[in-house]
């Protein structure tokens, strides 16, 4: 594809975001209200929040961490919300003395505990460290919510609550994935903190 080719194609690929953002706004958000509303609980009964993916996904899970437990946009105590993919040391010692697969289910396994929640991450929704990570949750007591492309997989069949973007190409997914995540954030540190302001005034 030449500059060219991209220039004349830009409209076209901008439009397909927004029909896409506007998909997602119809679909599923009652889905989302339920997610944020869920671990808004759970902090709130001293619980904590795990969130797990592989490539992209990773970073996106990461970054959903790294806006509860620094801030999103209230300055304000700390969130216990950690994310699986951080520790290259846990990540490769489990993949090489047991298999990759467990990677992250192990990590649940060691940490997690009834009553608290897993954010789920997979755009293909049949990433088998995450299938594994969901049922492990699920066999401890988590609820377990997941956001993957529009076949969900087998992620989305081992989580309580599966949000589903619409599309099949991996960037797209990925990019209604990160305007959730906000959205979750902006609910969840809303909830929490905004209530307990008003509560002591």
């Amino acid at each position: 594809m030449t500059m060219k080719d991209f220039e004349n194609n830009l409209g076209d690929e901008i439009r397909k975001r927004t029909e896409l953002l506007s998909r997602v706004h119809g679909e599923i958000q009652e889905k989302l209200a339920t997610v944020a509303g869920s671990i808004v609980d759970c902090l709130r009964t001293g619980g904590s929040v795990f969130a797990c993916g592989n490539g992209g996904s990773a970073t996106q899970a990461q970054h959903f961490a790294a806006e509860l437990v620094g801030r999103f946009k209230i300055d304000r105590s700390a969130l216990p919300v950690f994310c699986l993919t951080d520790n290259s040391a846990t990540l490769t010692s489990i993949a090489n003395d047991y298999r990759f697969e467990e990677v992250f289910s192990r990590q649940i396994a060691g940490m997690a505990k009834s009553g608290d929640c897993l954010l789920a991450l997979s755009t293909s929704g049949s990433s088998e460290n995450i299938v594994h990570a969901c049922r492990e949750a699920r066999s401890r007591g988590l609820q377990v919510f997941a956001l993957t492309g529009e076949s969900g997989g087998a992620v989305a069949a081992e989580s309580h609550v599966a949000i589903r973007v619409p599309d099949s190409q991996t960037a797209r997914i990925q990019e209604v994935h990160l305007v959730l995540i906000h959205l979750i954030c902006q609910a969840v540190e809303a909830a929490i903190f905004c209530s307990e302001s008003s509560r002591t005034k």
